[in-house]
């Protein structure tokens, strides 16, 4: 077994815990589906946030809206760069995973830049 990493972003409409959860479930979910994960396989998930997203960890709901309660997970903030796309939630899950295995990566709404 090795570890891979599989990224994906999102932007927030709203500094707003709802708004925080309601895109960490939507990339979460998306990612999980594409990429068949489940608890057992995750060996840890990195959240970053741009610095206009404070409200709340989004960490959190990936314990209270998946049951990732046994997953270690740490929230930081990304690099303020200027120019940089704002309103952004990126996440990197760590699995452990046979050497074939090719992850999908997901990026959802005005984080679709990121990645073309």
């Amino acid at each position: 077994m090795i570890t891979k990493g599989i990224r994906g972003a999102i932007t927030v409409e709203n500094n707003t815990p709802t708004a925080i959860e309601n895109a960490v479930n939507e990339l979460l979910q998306e990612l999980i589906e594409a990429n068949n994960i489940t608890e057992e396989k995750i060996s840890h998930v990195i959240f970053t946030t741009t610095t206009d997203l404070n409200a709340e960890f989004p960490a959190k709901f990936a314990r209270l809206n998946f049951g990732w309660d046994k997953t270690a997970m740490m929230c930081f903030h990304e690099l303020d760069v200027p120019n940089a796309l704002k309103m952004c939630i990126r996440i990197l899950i760590v699995i452990n995973c046979e050497s074939d295995f090719e992850p999908k990566f997901v990026y959802l709404k005005g984080a679709q830049n990121l990645r073309k």
